[in-house]
């Protein structure tokens, strides 16, 4: 499979894999990219709900809760994805300042627009991550069961938002409302594919081959 890719050789020669089976160097880059995005997905959704927690308490306070429970937990995942790349030698998503600008951004407008937003954004944002962990599971199984079992329990608590946000308004039905939704999942799949050097795409790719 001829896949054009950046020149990691020397950067990732010294890597040590713990619970990495069957791994070709590109399994290993992708691993790596897999984690990289995660990581950095996460940094973006602290942002999201930090912003919305602070103006929410005037917005949407009936939220408040939520939104603290729900932040307790992306800090969370953060961690274990931190710890993941530490353990593999991997260092953190060159455009980790773009997802925790963006995520602050989105978080402040989205709040300052009120309760249904602030769901629509949850939604918006955990059905997208919920299709990309999908494809990360799928592919991971056979490669770094490590990652997969870890994706897998992150994924209970991101359906747990999702299914939160919809029960509460967070599904779009006027048109402001699709199309905060289609711009929420537009940004946040582009940055995923620019996070992963593209391996967001190849991986939807090889699950269906």
């Amino acid at each position: 499979m001829d896949i054009s890719r950046k020149d990691i050789t020397t950067e990732r020669s010294g890597w040590q894999w713990p619970g990495l089976r069957r791994a070709r160097p590109l399994d290993r880059d992708i691993v790596a990219d897999i984690l990289r995005v995660d990581h950095a997905g996460e940094c973006g959704a602290i942002r999201i709900y930090q912003a919305q927690l602070w103006v929410a308490r005037w917005r949407a306070p009936d939220l408040d809760d939520f939104l603290s429970r729900t932040l307790a937990d992306e800090i969370g995942h953060r961690d274990r994805f931190n710890a993941l790349m530490t353990a593999r030698g991997v260092r953190p998503c060159r455009l980790l300042g773009a997802w925790g600008l963006g995520g602050a951004v989105l978080g402040f407008v989205t709040a300052v627009m009120g309760r249904r937003a602030i769901l629509l954004c949850t939604a918006s944002v955990e059905r997208c991550v919920h299709r990309h962990l999908e494809e990360q599971i799928h592919w991971l199984r056979a490669r770094d069961a490590a990652v997969a079992e870890a994706i897998t329990a992150i994924q209970v608590e991101e359906l747990a938002h999702l299914d939160f946000a919809e029960a509460h308004g967070g599904i779009a039905q006027t048109a402001w409302q699709k199309a905060l939704d289609w711009g929420v999942t537009t940004a946040t799949d582009c940055l995923i594919w620019l996070s992963s050097y593209g391996a967001s795409a190849r991986l939807v790719r090889w699950v269906r081959e």
